[in-house]
């Protein structure tokens, strides 16, 4: 009971937090398709899909998994002064590559939706909705290393606080500046990309002076001030295949956006809403993820391994479960939650059927993401790393482009083809933590 109550205290929050950050996302999804419908729909879903892999793609899961997995073993050894000096080089390291994507994606907005396969009014609106977010992403992408940190020590209550802050700027900026509401401008998809970035930028100060101010676990300037080979070695080794990781699975899933545009704006449009409802579904398994990780990470810092198991499982039992509740609303209610995004018929009916098929998914993604997490808490991000690999792009992009270009099914049956892919990631991931984890109980009674 004790082992689920630590379970519980770390994930409900990361659940939680994941669930308002996505919430960001469902309000300006919803604002924008009631604004502007379809073709605003996917010029800001498509602009975010690209910034938000990139920066998973290096920071969220690459730079913040290295830190996160080393605080928490440093922790669980008790060297708290070591996992400072690993927060501090990893913001060190994750600012510098924070600062150049920032640069980028501001800069070379348009050619880089051009090159993802955005034309016509998708490009033109896209590439200025991505201009000004990638100020906002800057912020986002340091808050993600702060809070990696911190959910490294077991806290995932300020990430929380953090998240909720970034919710009430978002939807009141929003309500504000899309419709032009209190006596402001009305600015459409602008004014949700000035949202955005606001949002982001204010939740960056709150951290930092929570780190000054009222955290234990600090940021030291001495840390800060040169790299030190063997910490920012440690963090890079992590950080390299699980942010390969990311970009084998996300990468896959813009080109199969690029995929889906060509089977033209309303497929677009069904597949973003469907994925953005989805996209709540996953928290759980996330939130869950990130408990995993943590405790598993404290817990071979401890040289405890029995118990590092336990957890894994304790994680995945209940993230899993909540996930499947999420396939049932998906199969009983799909045109309701639809109709939440968009009134387009046509749209609420193929999005209806696509909810539908992602139903089957949910549990195989709970398995993946939480014994994932457990693996890079154990250190471990290689196999992870491998597993996506295959199921991303020997499963899924093949198969999309049969479905897509060859047989030219409807963006249904791009649904069926991720069910496959997360069907294979989900029961690989099983195998070989079980494989890893007997290996822990062999070490553990000896």
């Amino acid at each position: 009971m004790q082992k689920i109550k630590e379970v519980l205290k770390i994930a409900l929050p990361a659940v939680a937090e994941m669930i308002l950050y996505m919430m960001v996302w469902v309000v300006d999804t919803a604002f924008v398709g009631n604004y502007g419908g379809n073709i605003a729909v996917s010029s800001v879903s498509f602009s975010s899909e690209i910034i938000y892999t990139i920066t998973n793609i290096f920071i969220s899961v690459g730079i913040s998994v290295g830190v996160t997995t080393m605080v928490a073993q440093m922790i669980g050894a008790g060297e708290k002064d070591k996992a400072e000096k690993y927060i501090s080089q990893g913001l060190l390291i994750g600012g510098i590559v924070s600062g150049i994507l920032a640069i980028v994606l501001g800069t070379f907005s348009r050619e880089i939706l051009l090159l993802a396969g955005a034309k016509g009014e998708v490009l033109y609106h896209g590439s200025r909705f991505m201009r000004m977010v990638s100020i906002g992403a800057f912020f986002n992408m340091i808050c993600s290393i702060l809070n990696s940190g911190l959910r490294g020590t077991g806290n995932t209550v300020t990430p929380l606080i953090v998240s909720v802050i970034i919710n009430i700027v978002t939807i009141s900026l929003d309500w504000i500046l899309i419709y032009g509401r209190l006596g402001f401008k009305e600015m459409g998809i602008m004014g949700s990309a000035i949202a955005t970035t606001a949002a982001y930028i204010i939740g960056f100060i709150f951290l930092v002076i929570y780190y000054k101010y009222f955290s234990d676990f600090k940021i030291k300037f001495k840390y800060l001030k040169g790299v030190s080979r063997d910490y920012m070695s440690k963090i890079i080794k992590l950080a390299i295949p699980s942010g390969m990781q990311e970009a084998a699975f996300n990468i896959s899933r813009l080109v199969s956006l690029a995929f889906i545009m060509h089977i033209g704006t309303l497929a677009f449009a069904a597949n973003t809403i469907t994925t953005t409802i989805e996209s709540i579904s996953f928290m759980p398994g996330w939130g869950f993820a990130v408990a995993a990780t943590a405790l598993v990470g404290q817990r071979i810092g401890a040289k405890d391994y029995k118990n590092a198991r336990e957890y894994a499982y304790i994680s995945m039992f209940f993230g899993t479960g909540i996930m499947l509740l999420c396939s049932i609303l998906f199969l009983t209610i799909p045109g309701l939650l639809i109709r939440i995004f968009i009134k387009e018929k046509e749209t609420i009916i193929l999005g209806s059927m696509c909810l539908m098929v992602a139903s089957i998914e949910q549990p195989f993604m709970g398995i993946s993401m939480i014994l994932g997490g457990a693996m890079k808490g154990a250190g471990d991000t290689k196999t992870p790393f491998k597993i996506s690999l295959i199921s991303s792009w020997i499963i899924r992009i093949p198969l999309m482009y049969v479905v897509i270009f060859i047989l030219k099914l409807n963006v249904v049956y791009v649904w069926v083809v991720t069910a496959i892919q997360w069907i294979f990631d989900g029961l690989m991931i099983l195998y070989f933590f079980n494989r890893k984890s007997s290996l822990w109980n062999i070490i553990a009674e000896h």
